[in-house]
């Protein structure tokens, strides 16, 4: 009663207010402190729910911060917006939008261990729950879950019923049949991301990950059911010191009304309708992109199973390096993949060299390969581009020295380059920040020269008409070969161009010793900004990155390597 008193003649001072756990006294001045209480008094879920509480409300904070950003790191067009139009946008901002992929990756993992510590959390607390609807808890657990079984009460514990189980709430109520199903398509889809599935099953990759739509949709609706529940303030307020002893007399006295119980307002929605507006918009951009109408310019079946396709579309514009999404409504309507350009943005056409590598591919090259024999009159089957889009390439001509490497087919970025520096040398006066480019080429197979060097010849004479043949430094690799092939080379070693090529430079047989090539180049350029840029696997880009941090000089006047590293 003391407590009462002492409450009325400060209430001019302080305002109270119970939250799940504590009282927060505000001042006149409205500084806030919060108070823990020395004893655990009438604290709403968290008496029943004890530590289970915290354990599920902080991973769901933790999954609203992530659910947010989960969608943006994939709104293409956003990135390219902000990599390509934004003045403020520097060198380092434009590399860490070059991990955009990488980025969300990791926002999945977190949002994936979140939701197991959440869901955990809340099987236990569902248990709780019940053991105190049983009785089986202590006293005020007990009196807290008993309310609302009466008039003018209102309840705290879901479960209404002695009989009913935590399962029968689970999978009924909305929160535990959302939750059942935002669970499902996670697993679903972080299953299906995993490397092998990507790259041996590509459909079932591509397809299982749209389960995001459900997931999305569960996630705004999680909440609506209001499991977690707070208390309402009455007048006059539950005091909670005096009240926690003696539940029995809730109601009865002035200093102890009975508890009112609310649920939360849901606010997940307001984390992700933000990012799914801008997701809808990028999907609405690309709907439009697809209803444009695409002409083939030439089709060109090369060796080693690669697909050239010159194509043509009103009002398409590109830079060199960047990359477009194709689909074929023929195979699958859904189905978009990406490929690098192999144009020149000086060219009235944009090209891409496909090899194939799947069942799309495949049916690609079939498709084209039956059109070849019939002869049928271009456009044989329809084909829809997305993009393009910016990559690391594009900033190949912002460094005095820039490092091409490519492996197989990744060498379809610098095609694109090296054909735009021809056509910038056929200018009169061609203007270029970059002084030189080294360009590294490793492939598995003599069939994967043909097709990439007849550009090389071309530039080969154009630089040495216009004395610059010290521009470019190429270095081709041949890592797989056998003792037969090493014989013929042998034979012909003597012989002005290269046997596997036609190039005046010699092609080179096994793999490239990395710290002797970036020595080289430290040597020859001690005081120059060096851009490497890799379109390859994992495991050279981990040696190359590392190959840069260890050759660039810590005094600023000295030689800095900067790798950069394509990224679909």
């Amino acid at each position: 009663m003391a407590q009462q008193v002492a409450l009325e003649r400060h209430r001019h001072v302080f305002q109270v207010n119970w939250l799940d756990s504590e009282w927060i006294r505000r001042d006149d001045e409205g500084s806030a402190m919060c108070m823990s209480m020395s004893k655990q008094g009438v604290q709403g879920l968290s008496v029943t729910l004890q530590s289970g509480l915290s354990w599920a409300r902080a991973p769901a904070a933790v999954l609203n911060f992530n659910c947010m950003l989960i969608l943006l790191p994939v709104c293409r067009n956003l990135l390219s917006l902000i990599r390509g139009n934004f003045t403020c946008c520097g060198r380092s901002l434009r590399k860490q939008l070059d991990k955009n992929l990488t980025f969300h990756k990791l926002v999945a993992y977190m949002i994936a261990l979140m939701t197991a510590v959440h869901t955990i959390a809340h099987l236990f607390n569902m248990e709780r729950f019940n053991n105190s609807r049983q009785g089986k808890g202590d006293e005020l657990s007990t009196e807290l879950s008993e309310l609302g079984d009466e008039a003018n009460q209102t309840f705290l514990n879901p479960i209404r019923s002695t009989s009913t189980t935590p399962t029968y709430v689970v999978f009924t109520t909305i929160a535990g049949l959302t939750g059942v199903i935002i669970t499902l398509a996670l697993i679903l889809m972080i299953t299906s991301s995993m490397e092998i599935i990507r790259r041996c099953y590509f459909e079932v990759f591509w397809y299982t990950h749209h389960l995001f739509i459900i997931f999305f949709a569960g996630l705004v609706f999680h909440g609506a059911g209001r499991i977690v529940r707070s208390v309402k303030t009455t007048d006059p307020p539950h005091n909670i010191s005096f009240c926690e002893d003696q539940p029995a007399n809730w109601g009865l006295i002035p200093q102890c009304p009975i508890p009112q119980f609310a649920g939360g307002f849901p606010q997940t929605w307001m984390w992700v309708i933000g990012p799914m507006v801008l997701y809808l918009c990028e999907r609405i951009v690309r709907f439009v992109r697809y209803m444009q109408t695409v002409t083939y310019r030439k089709i060109v079946i090369r060796p080693s199973k690669v697909l050239e396709l010159q194509l043509v579309k009103a009002g398409f514009k590109m830079e060199v390096g960047q990359y477009v999404f194709l689909n074929c409504p023929d195979i699958s309507q859904l189905e978009w993949h990406p490929f690098t350009m192999t144009s020149a943005p000086e060219e009235d056409f944009f090209s891409v060299h496909i090899r194939v590598v799947g069942d799309w591919t495949e049916k690609l090259m079939s498709m084209a390969m039956a059109c070849a024999k019939i002869e049928v009159p271009l456009p044989h089957f329809r084909i829809g581009v997305d993009g393009p889009f910016g990559t690391a390439s594009e900033d190949v001509f912002d460094y005095e020295v820039s490092m091409l490497v490519g492996c197989g087919i990744g060498v379809t970025p610098f095609a694109s380059i090296l054909k735009s520096i021809w056509y910038k040398f056929k200018e009169s006066n061609p203007t270029l920040r970059t002084r030189k480019i080294y360009f590294y080429w490793l492939c598995r197979e003599t069939h994967a020269f043909e097709w990439f060097a007849d550009l090389l010849q071309v530039l080969e004479r154009e630089m040495e008409e216009r004395g610059m043949g010290s521009f470019l430094t190429y270095k081709l690799f041949l890592t797989g070969w056998d003792q037969s092939h090493a014989a013929h080379v042998k034979v012909h070693f003597d012989k002005d161009t290269d046997v596997v090529t036609g190039l005046k430079q010699k092609t080179y047989y096994g793999r490239p010793h990395w710290d002797n090539e970036f020595t080289e180049i430290r040597n020859n350029h001690p005081t120059s900004v060096v851009g490497t840029f890799l379109c390859g696997p994992e495991a050279l880009a981990k040696t190359l990155e590392k190959k840069c941090a260890k050759f660039s000089v810590v005094d600023p006047r000295g030689i800095k390597f900067y790798f950069n590293k394509e990224n679909f």
